[in-house]
């Protein structure tokens, strides 16, 4: 008894896969709302712990002194670099706690995503302004004359806190989104492979301007 075989039919489209359980949230770039509520609370978080930075600036940056002479207001050591000191201090602050704020997103989000990083950069960004603003507010008084007129002619006192150079005022953001994606890269878990489609799917061939008839079923063996 002869037995059929099966042609596949050329221009049949292959089975559909199934999802594969074990991809990730979020996998093929929906963002959900859960993702979007964690990207606000890592601004709010990054962003507030700039007051950290401010308190740490006021701590530890040189302070540069001016002098009065009744008249006007000069810097007591015109060779001193404390004033450039405290935009470096400033700085290293910046990328310190820019590279700690990076790393812990990633360990309490490992998988990544968009509204993660935007979080992470938004409130990086507002970080450095807050860090700044408070260092002004709780470093010297920036009435200059009130305080050389408050401590007296010829007698010292410090210089109110300054960024001389803006530019620092990214050093977080840019240290923090840098180690981010970095380790997002290297560890954050990928969607897997999809699987190869079972049989095999022959492409259409044109023939006479038709379909190509199926094969002729073999004969039977003697």
């Amino acid at each position: 008894m002869t037995e059929a075989v099966t042609t596949p039919n050329p221009f049949e489209p292959p089975p559909q896969q199934p999802a594969s359980a074990g991809a990730p949230d979020g996998a093929g770039g929906r963002i959900t709302a859960g993702d979007v509520r964690d990207g606000a609370a890592i601004t709010l978080v990054v962003g507030v712990a700039g007051v950290l930075l401010g308190l740490l600036w006021v701590w530890l940056a040189p302070r540069a002194q001016y002098v009065s002479n009744g008249e006007a207001v000069f810097l007591r050591n015109t060779e001193s670099e404390a004033r450039i000191g405290a935009d470096a201090v400033f700085l290293l602050l910046s990328v310190g706690l820019g590279l700690l704020s990076g790393a812990l997103v990633f360990l309490w989000r490992r998988r990544g995503g968009v509204p993660q990083v935007v979080g992470l950069g938004a409130g990086s960004c507002l970080a450095a302004l807050l860090g700044w603003r408070t260092g002004l507010w709780l470093g010297p008084t920036q009435d200059v004359a009130a305080a050389a007129l408050k401590a007296g002619k010829g007698v010292p006192f410090d210089a109110p806190l300054q960024l001389l150079a803006h530019g620092v005022l990214l050093g977080w953001p840019m240290a923090a989104l840098a180690l981010h994606l970095a380790l997002t890269a290297l560890w954050a878990p990928h969607d897997p492979a999809p699987a190869a489609p079972d049989g095999p799917y022959p492409p259409p061939h044109v023939h006479g301007g038709g379909p190509v008839p199926p094969a002729a079923p073999e004969p039977p063996q003697p």
